[in-house]
């Protein structure tokens, strides 16, 4: 029923399997001061911000357009103590405007892989599943939740995975775009653990932390898969054999 659909998912799936180098270049170029992006936000009147070297946080900048707080002024409250030796007005400033341009790439350049994990699941489901739940009456709500999720969810359960353990492997985009400037708002632990074993040559604290890397993705995964288990599964574990065969 839709026309192009060879076209739109080449067009999705193409940056997936482009060099993430050649993408990082071509985003520089694109959100530099006179690039693409602040010329089309000229256009309707917005000056556009220097997007690579601006370390103000995105929620600061919301906050203060919708007048709730001054970002050159913040509350007493918040700039006092908090952990790690920031403040909590610090914890609160969200990504920088470098650090969501970065995001977008990284968006933009997996989404196409994972959008055809789901296409071949969705494909993968029985249709009479489908067939079956409507002639029981199931409205198109009821569908998606008790038939097309569940059906999803080893493959969500996978995109999950994937997708946390990219996100904390994120290097290529920042060598080649930021080096973690500006302010170190565009660090990621991959390129810290790089740069203090390669640029400082303290081998021993590098390893360290991608020893600390792979312990927090090792533990978050296993999180994720408590969350996502098969409840009904782990109740039928515990039944005693009369109640399984009742």
């Amino acid at each position: 029923m839709l026309k192009g659909k060879t076209f739109f998912r080449t067009a999705f799936f193409f940056p997936s399997v482009t060099s993430s180098v050649a993408i990082s270049v071509l985003f520089l170029f694109i959100f530099s001061n006179s690039g693409a992006v602040n010329r089309l936000l000229a256009l309707v009147g917005v000056d556009g911000p220097p997007w690579f070297s601006d370390a103000r946080g995105v929620l600061h900048l919301l906050l203060g357009s919708v007048g709730l707080v001054d970002p050159e002024a913040p509350p007493e409250a918040l700039t006092g103590g908090g952990p790690f030796g920031l403040s909590w007005w610090d914890w609160l400033s969200g990504p920088s405007v470098a650090m969501c341009t970065i995001i977008i790439l990284v968006v933009w350049t997996t989404s196409g892989t994972f959008m055809l994990m789901f296409l071949a699941a969705l494909q993968d489901i029985p249709v009479t599943l489908e067939e079956a739940s409507m002639l029981d009456g199931a409205t198109l709500r009821q569908r998606l939740r008790y038939v097309t999720l569940p059906m999803l969810k080893p493959t969500l359960f996978l995109v999950l995975t994937l997708g946390l353990i990219a996100t904390w492997q994120v290097f290529d985009q920042v060598y080649v775009m930021s080096q973690g400037k500006p302010a170190k708002t565009t660090l990621t632990p991959a390129f810290l653990s790089y740069q203090t074993a390669f640029k400082e040559l303290d081998y021993g604290s590098g390893a360290a932390i991608s020893f600390i890397l792979f312990v927090l993705i090792v533990v978050l995964a296993a999180f994720q898969r408590w969350v996502m288990r098969d409840k009904d599964g782990g109740n039928a574990k515990r039944r005693t054999p009369r109640q399984r065969r009742a």
